[in-house]
Order: structure tokens, then C-alpha cells, then sequence
């Protein structure tokens, strides 16, 4: 068992900012993910509302967030899932699916999932014309018809980022309104998609690959079959928080960890950051204040007790 003096769980942007703060103030960190280091942020085609930067691609950030951390001494394991942790003791352990870590402090932002259609057809195609990331398999639909599902906006910049890809562009939106930013929603309006409001998707059909798609308005009743090589989902994501739960950590009906404004669990020596929070705000920019938060709070708790158990 190796042991650190603070582990992260998840390296998207609360992740990799918890891991510069910590590296920095010299703590022993190691920052654990089941995929690539970068989270959510990787897969994102554009950000436009990030400080410093006009617009800038996901990836490039995700990146440039990853080196810095690195720079400052935080190692990262890539592709090692943490499967559960025991954090009833002083040292906190995390036995994820290669090996069992210990740590004197943690913290959990270990971010969302992508929220499934839970209709027929989706398991059955996924990866063959089913997608959950337009950045990812975009390329894959060059010159096909493809369907975006979903208002906020992760769809709206699903729709607009495969505009330039796909032969047609269809945004399935269950309301008569998007939640998207407007700036994203008007570039939208200027593009050649087709937009089914008040519908929602019923089934996912094909053989071997999607083929179309059966939609259903809800205002009308009135159902159709469309064509479709390719459906994207992006109806909003479910914390990763299963095994936070397991151990003891509080979280609300929905699953979200409750943390406290310095961004403390209900288990001392145990914080959490990023979208897997209560937060109200999921952006990378409330991601990154979170996790300097949780980053400052961790380094109180190991190095300065004294100081750290007067905080209110």
C-alpha cells in the first residue's frame, strides 16, 4: 500500500486545480480517474466563459490544466478506477481496481456520468449510431443524418459542434424552450438544424447499426418514425458518488455530496469539489473555486490540525 499525504479521486478541472493548490503547498497528492485525465471538460468541443481565454477547445484546456499540475509535483494515475474507500480511520484508503492507496486526507471530485434515454434500442446501439460525447465520435457520423437530444448546453454545442460534420442535424428538446446560453442558442438559430420541440425520443431502431428513430410530441401525441444514422445524447449527467455513499459520506436525493462552504463532507478529513457537489453551479469555472477551496482546507487538515480544528 503506498500512502500520500492526499489523494483526489477524478482529474477533470476540480481534480487537476485540487492537485496544482496541493502540489504546490507541498502535500503528497495523487490524483486517481478511470478514464484520461481531463473529466468532462476533454469532451467539450469550445469553452467561451472560462477567464482569460476568449474561447479555447476543451481538450486544449483540459490539458494545459493537467501539465500545470504536474509541473507541481502531483502524480496522476490514468485508467485506475476507485471501486470504494474505507474512511472510518485517521489514514483514508482507496482500493481501486489495480491497487489499495492510503492518505491522511481527501478529496472526492470524481464529477458525473452522462443521464441515459432509458428507452429501447439505446443499450442495444451504443457505440453504433448511440453517442454520449459529440467531441468524441463526431468524426465517425462525417456526411450522416444525426439526431442531438437534449436543451442545456452540452446539446445546443453537441448540434452546432456536428453542423459542420453531418449531412443533417436534428436537436430532440422535450420543451418549447432551450436552457442553453443565449450566445450558443443564437449561433444556433443562424445553422441549418431542425429543431422537434416538445418531443421526445420512444425508440432507437436499426440492425446493425441505428437506422432511425421513433419520436413522440407530446403536445400533439402525434408520432413519427425519422431517419437517423446517429443519436446524441446530452440530457444532463448523475453524480459519481456510489461509493462515497457506501462509506459513510452524506448525500442529497439525487445523489450529490453535501459539502459545507469550505467544502467539508460530514466525515473530517473528507472534502469534495466539482460537479459531483450540491454546488448549484456545474461550469469549469465553479469547479476550479471549489476545488481551491477543498485543496486549502485539505492542506490545513494535514499540516496545520491545530489551526484547522478551530475553523467554523
Amino acid at each position: 500500500m503506498e500512502s500520500w499525504q492526499l489523494i483526489i479521486i477524478g482529474a477533470g478541472p476540480a481534480g487537476l486545480t485540487a492537485g496544482i493548490y496541493a502540489g504546490r503547498s507541498g502535500l503528497k497528492t495523487l490524483i486517481l480517474d478511470e478514464k484520461m485525465a481531463g473529466g468532462e471538460a476533454s469532451v467539450t468541443p469550445w469553452i467561451e466563459n472560462y477567464p482569460g481565454f476568449e474561447s479555447i477547445s476543451g481538450p486544449e484546456l483540459a490539458e494545459r490544466m493537467a501539465n500545470h499540475c504536474r509541473k507541481f509535483g502531483a502524480t496522476i494515475k490514468e485508467l485506475e478506477k476507485a471501486v470504494s474507500i474505507d474512511v472510518e480511520d485517521q489514514k483514508k484508503r482507496v482500493q481501486t481496481d489495480k491497487a489499495t492507496h492510503s492518505a491522511s486526507a481527501l478529496i472526492v471530485a470524481s464529477g458525473t456520468h452522462y443521464r441515459e434515454l432509458q428507452v429501447p434500442g439505446e443499450q442495444g446501439f451504443r457505440g453504433k449510431g448511440v453517442s454520449y460525447c459529440a467531441v468524441c465520435d463526431g468524426p465517425f457520423f462525417k456526411d450522416k443524418r444525426v439526431i442531438v437530444v437534449g436543451g442545456g448546453n452540452s446539446a445546443v454545442k453537441s448540434a452546432i459542434y456536428l453542423s459542420n460534420i453531418a449531412s443533417s442535424v436534428s436537436l430532440v428538446h422535450r420543451r418549447n424552450e432551450l436552457r442553453a446560453d443565449m450566445i450558443d442558442v443564437e449561433t444556433l438559430n443562424q445553422l441549418d438544424v431542425q429543431l422537434l420541440w416538445n418531443s421526445e425520443i420512444k425508440e432507437i431502431r436499426g440492425n446493425d447499426f441505428v437506422d432511425s428513430v421513433i419520436v413522440k410530441n407530446n403536445e400533439t401525441g402525434g408520432i413519427i418514425e425519422t431517419k437517423a444514422d446517429g443519436v446524441f445524447v446530452q440530457i444532463g449527467e448523475l453524480p459519481n458518488s456510489k461509493f462515497a455513499e457506501e462509506a459513510g459520506v452524506n448525500v442529497d436525493e439525487d445523489g450529490f455530496i453535501i459539502v459545507d462552504s469550505h467544502q467539508r463532507t460530514n466525515i473530517t478529513g473528507v472534502f469534495a469539489a466539482g460537479d459531483v457537489t450540491t454546488g448549484p453551479v456545474k461550469q469549469v469555472g465553479s469547479a476550479v473555486g471549489e476545488a481551491i477551496i477543498a485543496a486549502t482546507e485539505a492542506f490545513l487538515y494535514v499540516k496545520r490540525p491545530y489551526y484547522y480544528k478551530g475553523r467554523v
